[in-house]
């Protein structure tokens, strides 16, 4: 069940064939070259790239007459292509076939190779009939360059009082683009397209937001709930497209925010919360791809539990469906978790908390992955790497929220976690250590981070594998971290990875980095602003695996919406310590209104790689949380 077509590699990186041939924009050319085959059947079919069973799961061919299948590799030969068995290509006969299909892009070359076999005006068709306009390519010279496909969908909604706010910057400025191109594609809830546009941004560091209310607007739309397509041309360094969402509500004390949500379809996610008493889960499905969803492709089963409940209902082409994960599976309850069949039908999905005692909420669940296995590795490089993998994240302060953590299974192999969590104040002192101990893949075990904090108002927790119960470990740990404000109920979560933190030492790519290879020992996080009387709220986190410098040298910028720096400020953080502030106490309102709408906060450090976490905050107790992007 499900695609074969391989999404992402994280060897390799993105597949840039996959979003060449999945592209919204092209359905329509796709649609059109299949029915030209159909027309001048027989097909002699050439798959020199073995692109072919990719292109057929998008696009059907089943009403082609395919009549032979060639490749170039001999060690294809024999293999079954469209049902057929693969010949080399110097028996390709001309006379025999109607036309030749050659299953490439920039099919030039593959042509001319075999031009001795064919006639002149001899039919050939290609994926170039497919290709996208000139004015989306970055790289005209290399279509299926991974800068030709800076792609990314965001969940997008304008309806019952509820808007959607995306915030970026042209980060691709730092590494020596000039000026981006967003193209821009709304579908609604049916997968129809609604919306179609472009904006150019210029200047370096420029903001770049769209929302809900304005596109409403401009386009005299009717009320929607569907995804934005986003297609960005003129980059360089980054074919990532990355965000933070907003989603605030007229009508509802609402502040609620998710982010990017990582581009590349996976056959399973998981970090899903079942639902408390009174609440409502819901799982915003939304197809990424031209082609339906059947029926029982998609399902969920209770994490550690073998029974999958498959959804019996169709999504459309670019649809979205709504599902209720407490009517699918009633009996689960907090603190038990979800994990996801999507046989990479649609990236990573948002979920949707509504009903109870807290506020309505949104966050995501994240790529559970296939292509790991526990690795011994690990723990003998704990010998050299100290800490290894932390999973950081803030305790936030304890006379405002409660914060509480629910370790979540993110790999198919895993079957038990041995996982122990440390408290640090915010000036680096250990306050407080949980022993989860060896935790079965179908655990509910939560705790409450904010006791570790005894004097301390704030500080941070660190999630980290516990050797002297396990060594079945794979560095994929992951956590569910929420948080509940005490006068007022209103809740957020977020979840996140583990990474290995602030050593020269490598293993395997970590330390990560964002554009080199590792170790990546610098900070570039992007800090959105709020307005209409929203505090932005920010927590910053020094995690050091080994030993660091003692402390962060971390630069603070207020930019201008057009990418000129307003004003700066400098602090320094312990390290294994962390910072939680509002922007207000770094920044007068006089440099914030000269910054003007649309102003955002980049903080840098060239000494450490910080980690960050971003919310915002209204006057009457509603806020959002959510962890920070880099670049």
């Amino acid at each position: 069940m499900g695609r074969t077509i391989e999404t992402f590699n994280n060897v390799k990186g993105g597949n840039s064939f996959y979003k060449a041939i999945s592209h919204p924009s092209v359905a329509g050319k796709a649609k059109s070259l299949v029915g030209k085959l159909e027309k001048a059947g027989p097909i002699a079919l050439y798959d020199p790239l073995g692109f072919f069973s990719g292109f057929d799961e998008f696009h059907d061919t089943s009403s082609v007459y395919f009549k032979d299948s060639f490749v170039q590799d001999i060690d294809q030969v024999g293999n079954k292509i469209a049902g057929l068995t693969a010949k080399p290509i110097d028996c390709f006969k001309d006379t025999n076939f109607g036309a030749l299909f050659i299953v490439a892009f920039d099919v030039d070359r593959l042509k001319n190779q075999i031009s001795h076999l064919i006639s002149e005006n001899y039919p050939v068709h290609s994926l170039d009939e497919m290709r996208l306009e000139g004015s989306w390519l970055t790289n005209t010279r290399q279509y299926l360059s991974a800068e030709n496909f800076a792609t990314n969908y965001a969940f997008f909604r304008e309806k019952g009082g509820l808007s959607t706010r995306l915030s970026t910057v042209n980060y691709w400025s730092n590494y020596g683009a000039k000026s981006v191109t967003l193209n821009f594609l709304l579908f609604d809830q049916s997968g129809s397209i609604i919306a179609d546009w472009s904006e150019v941004f210029k200047e370096a560091g420029a903001a770049i937001i769209v929302d809900s209310t304005y596109v409403r607007r401009k386009f005299g739309l009717p009320e929607f709930i569907g995804q934005l397509f986003i297609h960005v041309v003129g980059v360089k360094g980054h074919d990532i497209v990355k965000y933070a969402l907003d989603i605030n509500s007229s009508r509802e004390q609402i502040t609620t925010c998710t982010h990017d949500a990582n581009a590349w379809p996976s056959d399973y996610y998981a970090g899903l919360p079942a639902p408390r008493k009174g609440e409502n889960v819901t799982l915003w499905l939304q197809n990424s791809h031209p082609s339906t969803i059947p029926t029982g492709e998609i399902g969920i089963n209770v994490m550690g539990d073998s029974q999958i409940i498959w959804l019996e209902e169709e999504i459309p082409p670019f649809g979205s469906l709504p599902l209720s994960v407490g009517e699918l599976m009633p009996e689960a309850e907090w603190p038990q978790q979800f994990e996801i069949s999507a046989g990479k039908h649609f990236v990573r999905p948002r979920y949707e908390i509504s009903g109870g005692r807290s506020n309505r909420r949104m966050a995501h669940v994240n790529v559970e992955r296939v292509d790991i296995d526990p690795h011994p590795g690990i723990a003998k490089a704990a010998a050299f790497m100290g800490k290894g993998f932390i999973l950081p994240a803030p305790i936030l302060p304890r006379e405002l929220w409660i914060t509480t953590v629910l370790p979540t299974p993110m790999a198919r192999s895993q079957e038990n976690l041995p996982i122990a969590m440390v408290g640090y104040a915010p000036n680096g002192e250990e306050v407080g250590r949980f022993n989860f101990g060896l935790l079965p893949r179908n655990h509910a075990k939560t705790v409450e981070a904010t006791e570790f904090l005894s004097n301390a108002s704030y500080g941070h927790m660190e999630l980290m594998y516990d050797f002297s119960v396990g060594q079945e470990v794979d560095g994929w740990l992951h956590a569910l971290f929420r948080y509940e404000n005490l006068s007022t109920d209103h809740c957020a979560e977020t979840s996140f990875g583990s990474h290995i933190f602030n050593t020269v030492l490598t293993y395997k790519d970590e330390p990560q980095s964002y554009s080199q290879q590792a170790p990546g020992l610098s900070t570039r996080l992007f800090l959105r602003l709020g307005e209409m009387g929203m505090e932005t709220i920010c927590h910053l986190i020094f995690p050091a695996s080994t030993p660091w410098h003692k402390n962060s040298e971390t630069l603070i910028s207020l930019i201008s919406s057009c990418g000129k720096k307003v004003a700066e400020i400098k602090i320094h953080i312990p390290c294994s310590g962390s910072r939680f502030f509002k922007i207000s106490e770094y920044f007068s309102q006089a440099d914030i209104a000269m910054a003007g709408e649309g102003a955002y906060i980049i903080i840098r450090d060239t000494t450490c790689r910080l980690f960050g976490y971003h919310g915002l905050l209204s006057p009457t107790g509603s806020f959002s949380f959510d962890h920070m992007f880099g670049f």
